[in-house]
């Protein structure tokens, strides 16, 4: 879908995009066809798509031969979607807050991929949602701000470093990236955009009986970042507790969380909480 192609479409709807819903459509054939290209989406692949729009990137993945889910917000836009793509019977649309319906869902996600380009405003509750699914999806391809593309990338001790980092880093682990001009996007954006792919792991660093404490842990130790890690622990942990796991860890004194690696975190709440 060119932009001219895009542009006739909206008028031709008479429908003006909502600011509140992210609505920045990329429109650039080249830019979809290296989304697609960065998920390795293969034919026969399912796919969860969130915020399709017009369906540009819809289109690119069913031509690629993927089975797609598409899950858009705006009701304006599905009767527009249902007309476009009815011909491919590889769709299903849902109209729904992405948000809400992950929450409500239990569907089994392993053999899926995500491939989207989300909604700024709601783009990392996105990530870290299916990432703390029970069975999250094979890989997490997403166009984002690139801030937050960089966060996701951060390492320990960088200013960008932060939960969100350590969150996804406890199933995935970051691929790679490319940045996305805002003269690509209807209407350009005003801030700068990049795609990420990012690849579950193996092995995840908790097991799953294990992963609300890890989070919890996570969430404690960055709500005050500057202070130092003992100080956000001591009023949640006895301070024997403390003592023995910075003596087993090796920890120094002022140690704060924004230089510990994810793995550090797990080990830390094994240092805490042993299993027994």
């Amino acid at each position: 879908m060119t932009l001219s192609e895009m542009r006739n479409l909206l008028a031709t709807e008479n429908l003006r995009l909502t600011r509140s819903l992210g609505q920045n459509f990329l429109h650039d054939g080249n830019q979809l066809r290296r989304i697609v290209a960065l998920a390795k989406v293969q034919p026969g692949e399912s796919v969860l798509e969130i915020g399709p729009g017009l369906g540009p990137l819809t289109e690119t993945l069913l031509h690629a031969g993927a089975r797609v889910l598409a899950i858009e917000k705006d009701h304006r836009l599905i009767p527009l979607l249902r007309r476009r793509l009815s011909s491919h019977p590889g769709l299903e649309l849902i109209h729904a807050d992405a948000l809400d319906w992950l929450a409500e869902s239990s569907r089994d996600w392993s053999d899926w991929k995500l491939v989207a380009n989300l909604p700024y405003s709601v783009g990392s509750p996105i990530l870290v949602d299916l990432a703390q699914a029970p069975r999250p999806p094979r890989s997490l391809t997403a166009t984002l701000q690139a801030e937050v593309v960089d966060r996701i990338r951060a390492q320990p001790g960088s200013p960008e470093y932060g939960l969100l980092t350590v969150l996804l880093s406890e199933a995935y682990q970051a691929g790679p990236s490319f940045r996305i001009p805002a003269s690509c996007f209807f209407p350009a954006p005003d801030v700068a955009s990049a795609c990420i792919r990012l690849d579950r792991r193996d092995i995840p660093l908790i097991t799953p009986d294990r992963a609300p404490a890890f989070r919890s842990l996570v969430k404690r130790a960055f709500s005050q970042r500057r202070k130092q890690l003992r100080t956000v622990l001591r009023g949640h942990q006895a301070d024997e507790c403390l003592t023995r796991a910075w003596q087993h860890l090796g920890f120094p004194p002022d140690v704060r969380a924004e230089t510990l690696a994810p793995e550090i975190f797990a080990q830390l709440l094994d240092a805490l909480a042993p299993v027994r």
